[in-house]
């Protein structure tokens, strides 16, 4: 019942910002990261107190949720180095982003399996969001322009990678985010949390 809620959730967010932003990539690049950070950091929290409270190991699952919500938000920095959101842009960021902290930490205590069922989708939109990104510099929509300076430093790029190289990377890091929650939820459905 729970994962059919998650990608329910996951589907009507995909919509939502397929309205919103129609073929503005790098807007949606920026959006999808500011909200994507928030589960990381905020399972690493729930994760962290629960051990406390229980004064029990935690089995490895903190600095892997904190590593994931640091990943997140430099994807954040570097696609602010090729776009510019608009206040309108700005207000949506905010508030997605405090309903997302909410609503999230809520199904984080309610059912963390769900909760990370809920990642995994929304990484595999993430997935699709990029490949969309990457099919409109590949057409010539979008110019492939020279990566940033952050992306280069943060992937140890080349000093002559592009805009698609970038892409490459962060669609890349999206999978192993995607898998990561998935099997976290899975272990949460086989009780070996």
């Amino acid at each position: 019942f729970g994962d059919k809620v998650a990608l329910k959730l996951v589907k009507y967010g995909e919509k939502l910002m397929s309205l919103f932003f129609r073929k503005k990539y790098d807007h949606h690049a920026v959006t999808l990261e500011t909200i994507a950070a928030v589960p990381g950091i905020v399972g690493a929290a729930h994760r962290h107190l629960r051990s406390l409270r229980n004064m029990k190991r935690d089995h490895g699952w903190i600095n892997p949720l904190q590593e994931e919500a640091e990943n997140e938000r430099m994807h954040l920095l570097i696609w602010m180095q090729h776009t510019k959101p608009s206040r309108i842009e700005r207000t949506f960021v905010l508030c997605a982003q405090g309903l997302y902290v909410a609503a999230y930490s809520v199904l984080m205590f309610v059912s963390p399996k769900t909760a990370h069922r809920t990642v995994g989708y929304l990484e595999e939109a993430a997935h699709h969001a990029y490949t969309e990104y990457l099919d409109a510099i590949d057409s010539g929509a979008i110019p492939n322009v020279p990566a940033g300076k952050i992306a280069k430093e943060y992937y140890r790029l080349p000093d002559n990678a592009t805009l698609r190289d970038v892409v490459l990377h962060v669609r890349a890091d999206e999978c192993m985010h995607r898998d990561f929650n998935h099997h976290l939820g899975d272990l949460y459905a086989n009780a070996e949390h």
